[in-house]
């Protein structure tokens, strides 16, 4: 996946996780928050379909109660993570 635009809802995403840090998470609304704060809610979708591909690059993982799902098909609340680096000789 190519790096996003600065201002896109992908870079939004992976800055707000990077700042956070290593397994820290944040909720989707905050980067619809970070990319339109006066009216966020109409930019969630996007911002969801941004997590989304950046799970699909294993760039991120998208947990729900702790536990790593798929964003699609997941009912209720989502949390966004990046994803942690395998350990060194796992295969």
């Amino acid at each position: 996946m190519n790096e996003p635009m600065p201002d896109d809802p992908a870079a939004i995403i992976l800055r707000l996780l990077r700042a956070r840090g290593a397994g820290k998470t944040i909720c989707p609304s905050e980067a619809a928050r970070a990319y339109a704060p006066d009216d966020w809610r109409q930019h969630m979708p996007a911002v969801r379909r941004a997590a989304f591909d950046l799970a699909d690059a294993g760039q991120i993982v998208i947990l729900q109660r702790g536990k790593v799902v798929d964003g699609r098909s997941a009912k209720g609340p989502i949390r966004l993570a990046l994803r942690e680096p395998e350990p060194a000789g796992s295969l």
